[in-house]
C-alpha cells in the first residue's frame, strides 16, 4: 500500500543557484518540492513560484518529480525557453542522475530499453507496455555496492518519459530507495525520501554557443 501523499514542502530560505546568465538559471531543487504548481491552493508553493519571487518572468523548461532532488533549469525569457525546449526535443541535452537502489547490481553497465505508458487507472503511475508504450531508454553505470544490500548507480536518461528512471530501475529488481510507487516494501521503507538526485547537465548554450556544464552535489552520497 502506498503512503498517503501529503504535500509538506521544505521551508523556503533562499534559492540555491548553481548557474545563472542573462537567459538561463539553474537551481538545486530540494526533495519534496514540486517543480511547478499542482492542483489545489495547497500545492502552489513550488520551485517555479519561489524563483518568480526574484525573477517574475522566469519560465519552465523541464521538470523533476516532487521527491527527486537536484538540478533543474529555468529560462529567463521566452526566446531561451523556446531554444532550450528544442534542445530537449532533439536530445541534445545530456543529463546525469545519481540513485541509491535496493540490491547489488551484477552488471556494471547496461541499457534499459522498455516502452512506457501512463497507467490511467492508477495515475500518475507509469507502466511498461510493449504494445502501446513510447520508447524509453536509460543507461546505467554501477558506482559502488555495500554490505547493506544497496548500490549507488549513475543513470543517464536517453529519453525523458515521466517516472522513467524509477520504473526502469524497479523493472531490474533494483528499486530506488524511498520510492513509494515502484518500490517493494523493503525498499520503500529504507529511506524517508526518494534517493534520486539530478546531478549533472551538459549542453551547448543556444544563444552563446558555449558549452555549459553544471553540477549539483548529491546530499545522500559523496562521490
Amino acid at each position: 500500500m502506498l503512503r498517503p501523499v501529503i504535500y509538506n514542502p521544505p521551508t523556503h530560505l533562499k534559492l540555491d543557484i548553481l548557474y545563472q546568465d542573462n537567459d538561463l538559471i539553474a537551481l538545486n531543487k530540494p526533495s519534496g518540492l514540486l517543480s511547478v504548481p499542482g492542483r489545489g491552493d495547497d500545492k502552489q508553493d513550488c520551485m517555479h513560484s519561489r524563483l518568480q519571487l526574484e525573477h517574475p518572468r522566469a519560465l519552465v523548461i523541464h521538470r523533476l518529480d516532487m521527491p527527486t532532488s537536484g538540478l533543474i533549469l529555468f529560462a529567463l525569457n521566452k526566446e531561451m525557453q523556446k531554444r532550450m525546449s528544442m534542445l530537449f526535443e532533439k536530445k541534445q541535452i545530456n543529463k546525469q542522475y545519481i540513485a541509491k537502489v535496493h540490491g547489488v547490481l551484477k552488471d556494471k553497465k547496461g541499457t534499459i530499453d522498455q516502452p512506457l505508458i501512463t497507467d490511467w487507472i492508477n495515475r500518475p503511475r507509469q507502466k511498461i507496455d510493449y504494445k502501446n508504450g513510447k520508447q524509453s531508454k536509460t543507461k546505467y553505470t554501477l558506482i559502488s555496492s555495500d554490505n547493506n544490500n544497496t548500490s549507488i548507480v549513475m543513470l543517464e536518461p536517453v529519453t525523458g518519459r515521466s517516472h522513467q528512471l524509477r520504473v526502469h530501475m524497479s523493472s531490474l529488481g533494483h528499486a530506488i530507495l524511498g520510492d513509494d510507487i515502484y518500490g517493494t516494501y523493503q525498499s520503500r521503507n529504507a529511506s524517508s525520501r526518494l534517493l534520486l538526485h539530478a546531478e549533472k547537465i551538459n549542453f551547448i548554450h543556444p544563444l552563446t554557443n558555449k558549452e555549459i556544464n553544471i553540477s549539483c552535489n548529491v546530499d545522500f552520497y559523496e562521490l
